[in-house]
């Protein structure tokens, strides 16, 4: 029987589809939505447990995703809806989560192509066997290199650093952001503005390389696994690069604070 159900439920949504399709209309496009719901309740409540935001509200970004989803689905290309339907509704609450948890908001075609510069930077990498330069990034992601430097910097500075966010110090030992503040009164879960402020300027006095690690480690959350992957460099180097930069992190913040 359950079987049997699922093939008329599938039978339903295709022909639902195909009438949207040929002629779009809200009621039929609510129909789809109502049959499809399962699929935003999913994804809804496997972010739920990833985040603090209120399970209804999810359930309401997601359907803007479904609907999405709705307009922009081919029958003709001959995919599965609720294979095509996911991304849509999982990119639309990762968006929502997004703007909502940064501080300076980025423009959402700016945080994408931040993310495709990931793959972009990694072909290049392969191509000329180094790292990519910004003009060379720029131009395979069609902007201006300008722009390009707009968007690191955006990046980098989207939100307030977090005390709490631990790094591997070495091979046991582990160590965190807070402790490079030396005023143990800014020893709370989110650092001063101030501190912010000097905070990042450290980060930026870095060599380039050295810089790029601490980025990706602390403010992509990316693991070293990931970073050497991204970087196109050993797990060790990134290790080290880690001790380094925080050890001079540690230095630049003392002068600063004489």
């Amino acid at each position: 029987m359950p079987t049997t159900v699922t093939y008329e439920l599938k039978h339903e949504i295709w022909q639902l589809l195909r009438e949207y399709q040929q002629s779009p209309s809200a009621t039929v496009r609510n129909q789809l939505v109502k049959l499809n719901f399962g699929l935003v309740r999913k994804e809804a409540h496997y972010w739920m447990n990833q985040c603090q935001e209120n399970y209804e509200d999810l359930l309401q970004v997601g359907c803007l995703g479904l609907i999405r989803a709705i307009e922009k689905f081919e029958i003709c290309k001959g995919h599965a809806f609720s294979s095509f339907a996911i991304p849509y509704i999982r990119g639309e609450i990762q968006h929502y989560l997004r703007d909502k948890g940064v501080t300076v908001r980025i423009p959402r075609r700016w945080l994408a192509l931040q993310q495709q510069s990931i793959g972009v930077s990694r072909s290049l990498r392969e191509k000329y066997n180094r790292q990519p330069t910004d003009s060379e990034l720029a131009a395979a992601l069609l902007i201006s290199t300008s722009e390009w430097q707009e968007i690191k910097l955006a990046w980098v500075n989207r939100a307030p650093l977090s005390l709490d966010v631990p790094v591997q110090d070495g091979e046991e030992n582990s160590t965190n952001l807070g402790e490079l503040v030396p005023d143990n009164r800014y020893r709370s879960f989110q650092l001063a503005q101030e501190d912010q402020i000097r905070l990042q300027q450290a980060l930026f006095q870095l060599e380039k390389r050295t810089r790029e690690v601490l980025e990706c480690v602390f403010l992509q959350d990316l693991t070293q696994k990931q970073v050497a992957e991204h970087l196109g460099i050993s797990v060790v180097t990134v290790s080290r690069r880690v001790k380094k930069g925080l050890d001079l992190l540690k230095h630049l913040m003392s002068v600063a604070e004489d």
